[in-house]
C-alpha cells in the first residue's frame, strides 16, 4: 500500500476514534462529559421513593404546624379568659 494513501487513511481513522471516545460513555455506567453526555435519569423506583419521602416530610411538617397553631390558640384563649377574671 502506498504511503500517500496509508497515512491519510490512518489519520482519518485516528480522528474518528478520538471523536468516538469523546461521546462514548466512560467506564461502566459513567456518563460522558457535559457537552456530549446526557442527563442522568433516575429509575422510576428511586424517583417514587424520593417523592414518597418528600410527601411524608411535608405531611409531618403540616401536622406539626397545625399542632403549634392549636397550642397557640389555646394559650391565647386561656390568657383571654384569665384577663377578664383578673379585671373584675
Amino acid at each position: 500500500m502506498p504511503d500517500k494513501l496509508f497515512y491519510p487513511v490512518m489519520a482519518a481513522v485516528a480522528l474518528i476514534m478520538i471523536a468516538l471516545s469523546l461521546v462514548w460513555p466512560q467506564g461502566i455506567g459513567s456518563r460522558s462529559p457535559a457537552p456530549f453526555g446526557k442527563a442522568v435519569e433516575l429509575p422510576d423506583v428511586v424517583r417514587m421513593e424520593r417523592d414518597r419521602a418528600t410527601r411524608e416530610a411535608n405531611k409531618q411538617a403540616e401536622t406539626a404546624r397545625l399542632a403549634a397553631e392549636k397550642a397557640a390558640l389555646k394559650a391565647t384563649e386561656a390568657q383571654t379568659a384569665a384577663d377578664p377574671a383578673a379585671a373584675q
